[in-house]
């Protein structure tokens, strides 16, 4: 049995993930994937939004491009790493339509998975040898799904090796220029996944040496796992973060300190002169033009919600950071463009490599990740400076989302559908471990968003 916390937070993640599905049903990018099941064809095992039946690994790969086009899911913070535990839950929703599954079985996978992603972010984080930690998704998405269609051990080692020796995607989807392929990267892996695990149940053998065999894991990546599985106790679940902005997730401190500084001092944007930002240096790598490259240029909503300085002069601006603020029509506009050009991100030392090194000389970067240190200051035409200092965020662990703080996030981003129909959502989630778990994916599947592109037929449209 999970500890009644880890359920509850669980479920916290769940609605959270589910308003990303619900509102990126009606998005242009995700349109382009339902063009492109149904060119594939129809009328397969699991019952899908718009699309309608699809086979179950395509189930995975399009609840997964929902839950991650937003980028406004989940994140799990190692130190020299990171994953979004989210990434696992589309596999899980099909697997759970075609398997007829309880709503309490479905807990138990996404604990599994959420704590095996984490935990291999924290033993073997492969980010850091330039691949993406998707590569360790797939192994917990493998074994929740192994738990979901019944493997038996043999059959589980066969699928996790598969696995592993099959889907080792580039941390270049996330470089700059970013482009849409970042919020489809981990559908492919858990799409591919979801075929080898049911090619494992079939009796399909796999490599099982892969991690200490010759070629293996650690011969290739020079890491080794040595993690004692049996200790294993779910703790790092309660380390995962929610995202109060629709941002990078390093970015969220700092954004916070940003906005608390325009609503003490009541500036008009027009009135800076530079904003200088210090930071830790996984943001300064990833979102302020370190070794992920320049996120002074910004022209698209990938590359946008990953500069730190459009999200700092989108959010001075406007005075938020949610899907509005990655509109082609937002993006380009000239205010925004112009402020973004005069935001500078920084680490508190010049040194960034080695890691060990760099921390020394950084207390931010010392910090990290469990503190998500950040220093904004703000330089006026008229000379004057004001600053903050921020250690953590609201959403982070040390000052986490309850459920008025979800459902409140969940409301604004599935403004497209009825109250009511939220209501009913939100009530299925919140006891979602009494209930079957097509009880909830029959209320995704029946839902009209507002501005889906689609016709009688079910089939979308060309946008």
């Amino acid at each position: 049995m999970l500890d009644a916390r880890i359920v509850d937070q669980l479920k916290r993640h769940l609605l959270d993930t589910v308003a990303s599905i619900i509102f990126s049903i009606d998005q242009p990018t995700v349109q382009k994937l339902f063009q492109q099941i149904q060119y594939i064809g129809e009328n397969g095992k699991c019952n899908v939004p718009v699309a309608g039946n699809t086979a179950i690994d395509r189930a995975t790969q399009l609840f997964t491009v929902l839950i991650r086009y937003p980028d406004f899911m989940d994140n799990f913070l190692g130190k020299e790493a990171t994953c979004h535990p989210s990434d696992n839950i589309g596999a899980l929703l099909a697997a759970a339509d075609a398997e007829d599954a309880s709503g309490e079985d479905f807990l138990l996978a996404m604990a599994l998975a959420y704590e095996i992603e984490c935990r291999l972010v924290e033993e073997i984080p492969v980010m850091i040898r330039g691949f993406d930690h998707t590569i360790l998704l797939a192994y917990s998405v493998t074994a929740a799904l192994s738990k979901m269609f019944s493997l038996d051990e043999n059959q589980l080692a066969h699928a996790l090796s598969i696995a592993g020796n099959s889907f080792n995607p580039l941390v270049a989807s996330r470089a700059s220029y970013t482009y849409e392929w970042k919020g489809f990267a981990s559908s492919m892996v858990a799409m591919g996944c979801t075929n080898s695990t049911l090619l494992a149940k079939h009796g399909i053998t796999g490599p099982i040496n892969i991690f200490e065999g010759p070629k293996g894991f650690k011969e290739v990546f020079n890491m080794e796992l040595k993690y004692d599985w049996t200790k294993e106790d779910f703790s790092l679940i309660r380390q995962c973060i929610l995202k109060r902005y629709n941002s990078e997730v390093h970015t969220q401190s700092t954004l916070e300190a940003a906005w608390e500084l325009k609503q003490k001092h009541n500036f008009s944007p027009d009135e800076i002169e530079n904003v200088d930002v210090t930071t830790f240096l996984t943001a300064y790598h990833i979102v302020g033009g370190g070794s992920y490259g320049d996120r002074s240029e910004v022209f698209s909503k990938e590359q946008a919600d990953h500069s730190l300085p459009y999200v700092i002069a989108a959010l001075l601006i406007d005075g938020d950071v949610y899907p509005n603020q990655f509109k082609p029509e937002r993006i380009q506009q000239t205010d925004v463009q112009q402020l973004l050009k005069k935001v500078k991100v920084h680490t508190s030392s010049p040194l960034h490599k080695p890691l060990a090194l760099a921390a020394i000389t950084d207390p931010y970067t010392q910090a990290y990740p469990k503190k998500l240190f950040s220093k904004v200051e703000i330089t006026m035409k008229n000379k004057q400076k004001i600053k903050l200092e921020k250690e953590d965020y609201h959403g982070f662990y040390t000052r986490p989302f309850d459920w008025n703080d979800v459902i409140l996030k969940f409301r604004r981003l599935t403004s497209n559908i009825p109250v009511t129909e939220q209501d009913k959502i939100i009530e299925i989630v919140m006891k979602i471990e009494k209930k079957n778990m097509r009880e909830l994916i029959s209320s995704l599947v029946d839902l009209r968003p507002a501005k889906a592109a689609s016709n009688k037929s079910g089939r979308v449209k060309e946008v």
